[in-house]
C-alpha cells in the first residue's frame, strides 16, 4: 500500500499515544515508553523534519532545538532512525485506535463516517508536521517499522472501506477502499491548503468530505 501520503494546534491537541510493545529489537528501532520529554523531543524532531527533511536534520541540530547537546539525545532514543520511527508509528497508531473507538460508538454506517471525518480532520489540521513527515521521509524508515506503519495504515482504511460499504450496499470492497484513499487525500492536504483559521477550515474539510461521501 503506498502511504497515506497527501496522510495538524490550537484548541485541543491530539495526544500522541503511548506506544503498545516494543519491537523485537533486530532492526534498532524497539519503541520506549513514552515521557512528557520524549514527546517534546518527537514534536520538536516532526516539526524540523517537516521543514529540512530527515535526512537535513542532524543529532546536533536536534539536540539544540531541544536544548541539550546532541549526544544526550540518545539518553531518550537509540538513534535518529528510532525516532523516527516512534513518531510514525505512534502516529499510525493513534489514527488506528480512535478510528475504532469512534466506529465503535456511533449508531450506524452514516454516524460512523461522519465520527471518522471529525477525527481525521481533527488530526489533520493539529499535526500538518507529521503528515509532511509521514509523506517524505517514509522511504528513511528501517524495514521493520516501514512494515508495522503500513499494517496499521492498512488496518485504518479497512476502518474507513467497511464503513463506506455498509453505508453504500452495491460498492465492491475494492472501490470502498479507493473511496478512503481518496478522501484521505482530500483531509490530508492541510500542510498546503489550510490558510484558513481551524474553525473554517474545519468546516471547508468537513462540507467537502461529506459531499464526497454522499452523506449530504
Amino acid at each position: 500500500m503506498i502511504p497515506l501520503a497527501v496522510w495538524q494546534a490550537q484548541q485541543r491537541p491530539v495526544a500522541l499515544p503511548t506506544p503498545r510493545a516494543p519491537h523485537d529489537g533486530s532492526s534498532g528501532t524497539s519503541l520506549g515508553p513514552v515521557t512528557p520529554r520524549r514527546q517534546q523531543i518527537l514534536d520538536i524532531a516532526a516539526d524540523l523534519f517537516a521543514a529540512r527533511g530527515f535526512h537535513g536534520v542532524s543529532v546536533v541540530e536536534l539536540g539544540s532545538a531541544c536544548g541539550i547537546s546532541g549526544p544526550a539525545l540518545y539518553k531518550h532514543f537509540e538513534s535518529k532512525d528510532a525516532m523516527l520511527a516512534e513518531m510514525l508509528v505512534s502516529i499510525s497508531e493513534t489514527l488506528l485506535a480512535e478510528g475504532r473507538s469512534r466506529v465503535a460508538g456511533a449508531d450506524g454506517p452514516r454516524e460512523a463516517l461522519e465520527a471518522l471525518v471529525e477525527w481525521h480532520i481533527q488530526f489533520a489540521i493539529e499535526h500538518p508536521a507529521l503528515i509532511v513527515v509521514q509523506d517524505r521521509d517514509w522511504s528513511s524508515l528501517p524495514d521493520e517499522a516501514r512494515e508495522r506503519v503500513r499494517a496499521l495504515q492498512r488496518a485504518y482504511v479497512d476502518v474507513w472501506a467497511t464503513q463506506v460499504r455498509r453505508f453504500h450496499t452495491g460498492l465492491s470492497p475494492e472501490a470502498s477502499r479507493t473511496r478512503a484513499h481518496v478522501l484521505f487525500g482530500l483531509l490530508n492536504s492541510t500542510p498546503h491548503s489550510g490558510r484558513l483559521p481551524d474553525p473554517q477550515m474545519h468546516d471547508v474539510l468537513r462540507d467537502m468530505a461529506h459531499g464526497a461521501l454522499g452523506l449530504t
